[in-house]
């Protein structure tokens, strides 16, 4: 399975955001080989508006490959639902409970959880995302199955990013633990590729496409970098899932 992972376009109606998200689809599409999926880990949206997400929609619409994403810290359920995902709701609670859903590519599933907290930065994976996390992975049995959500769940040591990270690490560690179908864990929300070990697995973090993040050794003046050219990663997954075998290439788009 080759699986190219983008994150964080922050689509706010501007022309800057558009052509960088624009650069990273037509990259995507001048590949050699189509990749089986195209995952976006959230942040779509800047200021979750319908508008945004309609521009979105359109955006990856135009990738040569299926493209599935999750929700950020700047996107708002309702309107990703409706917009980007067609999905009609009642106005109301319903319509803002966590987007969780899975699909599958090349005998993967890929289990894209909903970490927002809305209104807040920090991460959360609720009681209602667990659960239907550990479901769902029983359901799958030995079906390779790679849960992928906005926020890291461990510490990047950037003192910014770590104070909005992913709050509830320890159950999530507690559903991984023991599944052996589970050969990573993808986020995004840093603005900047890592890549480290959760609960016994990779935790492989996509760059960013709106910015790139400035690391605290890093010269340079504000948090993050608007110059510097948006990234990729590519994860390349063997057909049984194996953990060790997981390969991840991370590119910068010209």
């Amino acid at each position: 399975m080759l699986l190219a992972h983008i994150s964080d376009l922050h689509l706010d109606g501007s022309e800057f955001a558009a052509e960088r998200a624009a650069r990273v689809v037509a990259y995507l599409n001048g590949l050699t080989r189509r990749p089986d999926a195209v995952l976006v880990t959230g942040d779509i949206a800047d200021h979750g508006g319908p508008d945004e997400y309609a521009e979105a929609a359109k955006l990856l619409a135009g990738i040569h490959a299926p493209a599935f994403s999750c929700p950020g810290n700047h996107d708002d359920r309702a309107n990703y639902r409706a917009v980007l995902l067609g999905e009609v709701t009642a106005p109301g609670p319903a319509s803002y409970r966590p987007v969780n859903r899975v699909e599958h590519a090349a005998g993967h599933a890929l289990l894209l959880c909903d970490s927002t907290i809305p209104g807040a930065d920090e991460g959360l994976l609720d009681d209602e995302t667990l659960h239907w996390l550990a479901g769902t992975l029983d359901e799958l049995g030995d079906t390779p199955a790679i849960p992928a959500f906005h926020h890291p769940p461990t510490p990047l040591h950037h003192p910014y990013l770590d104070s909005i990270a992913l709050t509830n690490a320890d159950r999530l560690a507690e559903v991984l633990a023991g599944r052996a179908n589970v050969p990573a864990v993808l986020t995004g929300h840093a603005h900047t590729p890592a890549a480290a070990t959760f609960a016994g697995r990779p935790l492989l973090v996509a760059p960013g496409v709106v910015s790139t993040l400035r690391l605290p050794w890093e010269s340079g003046l504000g948090l993050t970098d608007r110059v510097a050219p948006p990234g990729v990663a590519f994860h390349v997954l063997p057909e049984n899932g194996a953990a060790d075998a997981v390969i991840t290439h991370f590119r910068v788009v010209p």
